[in-house]
């Protein structure tokens, strides 16, 4: 390693002249031969580096200066971090089973943050999806085809709002099939994800219709609510109607609470040995249930309708389309479209083009737009789920009172509405939402009139 030895010995030489003179233009000579000492140590270990290391000149070095302060800092999780010490991972006893309930979960999965640290810090708002489909292939030719492009919309959400998702096509219990085969899957999801306090569960015919919209999880808590479903309690408690609250899409918390529970709505499935009564119980109170058969929708009704004090843990949310009812919704799409236009025209910080990783930031600057637009039926906001209920696109086996190709319509016409809000960030755009194959590149500035 080059040193600046030569030029100090020189400096301190017995042999240096005594005069100012010439001291003055040693010193100054000396100064000359340090600096090119430096100069040549910080070369040699340049190019020393350039060898065996990265190339730092073309590192991206950020600002970090007066505009830090708007950069949203996020925990980073440790995902190869797993202590040894034991956790309920542990226990040869635990099952993850829906047939065998689980005990202590609240103390087990603190335990497993408190192990987990770099988990624990975000964990309040962690939303872990789920949704599946059958194992076999559809029946109907363009069913497969339908439910791949609704899990493509679900995958896109969470990509959008850092969610993470799973996508089941197994039946995790022989005995659950049908619309009782998501609880085995919930709870199995609740045990592999200690790290997340919610547990979302969205049919595979429903779909994302406002990508920038996320879900308001502070309201839940502030009474501590641990399931959310759309539904309306005067329908629950009045009319006792089978359609008061829809299960197909549902927030449960991953708590002790939600897991007993899952154990009482799942024992009214046909797991339990009083299946068969449990369907004549809920007919004989929900005069408008259509099958003899018991299922889990109206099983949550009857709990609630039978124990009003589970209203203080269950949220019936009908403030917004957390779920919609299609046949209301997709008539809708093409008004909502010009509105939602509008209002870009009018404001070029939400025509700014944009990386996909900061779109909530554009979807909060678009509120202020839309105070006067409502929620939920009536209003020109987009709908945040729309749900094809009674459309079953993979059997084919549509309900009989939509006319037609009103179901396969309707989902092509809903998928391309989301895939619009998507595509916009890739800068295309479907200019007709019944032709999924046809897409135009978005000008410079879009959609504001002008020329381009």
């Amino acid at each position: 390693m080059v040193t600046t030895e030569p030029s100090t010995k020189s400096q301190f030489s017995p042999m240096a002249k005594s005069t100012y003179r010439n001291k003055s233009s040693s010193v100054f000579n000396d100064g000359f031969l340090y600096l090119g000492g430096a100069l040549l140590a910080f070369l040699l270990v340049w190019s020393f580096w350039s060898y065996a290391g990265p190339t730092i000149t073309n590192t991206f070095q950020p600002n970090i200066g007066a505009s830090n302060s708007r950069v949203q800092d996020e925990p980073a999780v440790n995902l190869r971090f797993d202590p040894p010490d034991r956790t309920f991972y542990d226990d040869p006893e635990l099952s993850y089973s829906i047939e065998k309930p689980i005990k202590n979960w609240d103390e087990k999965r603190k335990e497993w943050l408190k192990l987990h640290p770099s988990f624990a810090a975000g964990a309040r708002d962690r939303v872990v999806m789920v949704t599946g489909s059958q194992s076999k292939p559809c029946k109907n030719p363009i069913g497969d085809h339908f439910l791949l492009r609704f899990f493509k919309n679900k995958v896109d959400y969470c990509r959008i709002h850092g969610y993470d998702i799973f996508y089941n096509n197994v039946l995790l219990h022989p005995k659950m099939p049908s619309f009782w085969a998501k609880y085995p899957v919930v709870k199995a999801a609740m045990l592999a994800h200690p790290e997340a306090e919610w547990i979302w569960w969205v049919d595979s015919d429903a779909m994302f219709t406002d990508m920038e919209y996320k879900l308001p999880l502070r309201r839940y808590d502030f009474k501590n609510h641990n399931l959310v479903v759309h539904g309306w309690e005067k329908l629950i408690y009045g009319a006792k109607s089978w359609t008061s609250l829809n299960a197909g899409v549902f927030l449960i918390r991953n708590c002790q609470w939600s897991m007993d529970f899952m154990d009482k709505w799942a024992n009214m499935g046909p797991m339990s040995s009083d299946f068969k009564k449990w369907g004549k119980i809920q007919r004989s109170l929900f005069k408008d249930k259509l099958f003899p058969e018991s299922d889990d929708q109206s099983a949550l009704i009857y709990m609630i309708y039978k124990d009003k004090e589970l209203m203080d843990k269950i949220y019936l949310e009908g403030e917004y389309y957390f779920e919609g009812y299609w046949f209301d919704i997709v008539s809708t799409y093409d008004n909502i479209t010009d509105k939602y236009t509008e209002i870009e025209r009018g404001d070029p910080k939400l025509r700014r083009r944009h990386a996909e990783k900061v779109s909530e930031q554009y979807g909060a600057f678009r509120e202020k737009h839309l105070k006067a637009a409502g929620n939920g039926k009536g209003s020109w906001r987009r709908p945040f789920i729309t749900h094809f209920t009674g459309c079953q696109p993979c059997s084919g086996d549509h309900n009989k009172m939509y006319e037609g190709d009103s179901c396969w319509n309707g989902m092509v016409k809903a998928l391309n509405f989301a895939d619009n809000q998507v595509l916009r960030k890739y800068g295309f755009v479907h200019p007709d939402l019944l032709d999924t194959n046809t897409v135009e590149e978005t000008p410079f500035d879009y959609p504001d009139e002008g020329p381009w």
